[in-house]
């Protein structure tokens, strides 16, 4: 195939993190250890990138009905809705053996930025998987995973934890322990009956709000540095929890991992004040009244996804209540890959 036919394209799934999420968030992970339970799901971010005979790099985002062009060999000033794509680019053109040439790159993904599925971290992981394949640069999981940190939040200095870079790399059910210098994803081997069981007593309902996750971050850390004692205990608690949902999902005991997903967003919501409002209290409670045995809000919180475990008689009145408040479920299921890459002729 010629090069300039050949297309690359990737994509990435999102993920549901059950419990753990905020003691990935560093510098919690370096002096205690982090540890986090999650799952990929039939949601992604995709990216599609084709050479081209011009000295140029055009970047289009579906998303965000926005387009830029930046010049070839000059580094890009990251900034805007595009901020993401700038730095998986300066990263390649400065990394051994730099760009071949100009490319036209569309990006669009199946969730917007905030909505607490770990959409921005998806998007860079499934840049970098596309660029790497261009420029003939074979990485290994963990290297794609942490070049995606790297770009994400040393690069970029955008605020966030490290657990979706991961979970949109390996894919599937995973246990993930983060310590100071390394991170060890512990794939989980759940039965079918489990997954399918897990699967059908979950409910994804999105508030009908994006966040902005960033400043809950910086608010969190800080708590944290400080040894405010309610921030300390909620994330020490919610570690220990994280163990033992995964112990209870080995184990089938999937009730059971209802009621400490619970306990998990009491503990969450103490992290910081904008991590709920009375929005998500007000989904949240009507969802328990009728029937819903557990659940929290995905991501950093202030909006996105509410995540509910439901026993399957109550489904139809939960769902109703939900939606009677202008929440509206999204269906998915579980995805057991992780990143994808391919090419195709033009």
């Amino acid at each position: 195939m010629n090069e300039r036919a050949r297309i690359y394209r990737a994509k990435a799934p999102l993920r549901i993190s059950f419990c753990g999420g905020g003691t990935d968030v560093s510098p919690y992970p370096e002096e205690r250890g982090g540890v986090v339970l999650s799952a990929t799901i039939d949601m992604y971010a995709y990216a599609t990138l084709r050479p081209i005979d011009e000295p140029v790099i055009r970047v289009r985002s579906l998303d965000f009905d926005t387009h830029e062009e930046y010049p070839l060999g000059q580094e890009i000033l990251p900034q805007g809705d595009l901020m993401l794509a700038q730095g998986v680019i300066n990263h390649f053109a400065r990394t051994e053996p730099g760009l071949p040439g100009g490319c036209e790159v569309f990006l669009h993904s199946d969730a917007p930025p905030g909505s607490g599925l770990g959409s921005s971290s998806t998007m860079v992981t499934t840049l970098v998987g596309v660029f790497a394949d261009w420029v003939r640069q074979p990485l290994a999981p963990y290297e794609i995973a942490e070049r995606t940190y790297q770009i994400e939040r040393v690069d970029l200095e955008l605020a966030g934890g490290r657990q979706d870079q991961y979970a949109a790399t390996f894919g599937g059910f995973n246990f993930i322990e983060f310590f100071g210098d390394h991170t060890v994803v512990n794939p989980l081997r759940l039965r079918r009956d489990t997954q399918n069981e897990l699967d059908y007593s979950l409910l994804l309902c999105f508030t009908g709000r994006t966040r902005e996750s960033a400043n809950i971050v910086v608010n969190q850390a800080r708590s944290f540095v400080e040894k405010k004692a309610p921030v300390v205990e909620a994330l020490d608690e919610m570690k220990r929890i994280t163990a033992e949902m995964k112990g209870l999902l080995l184990r089938d005991r999937i009730e059971d991992f209802g009621r400490m997903l619970h306990e998990a967003w009491v503990f969450k919501k103490n992290l910081d004040t904008g991590i709920t409002n009375p929005l998500i209290d007000e989904l949240y409670e009507a969802a328990r009244a009728e029937g819903a045995i557990g659940g929290k809000i995905l991501g950093a919180g202030g909006g996105g996804f509410l995540l509910l475990q439901t026993p399957f008689e109550a489904r139809p009145a939960v769902r109703e209540a939900l939606e009677q408040r202008g929440g509206v479920i999204q269906r998915f299921a579980f995805e057991g890959r992780g990143l994808q890459t391919w090419t195709a002729g033009d």
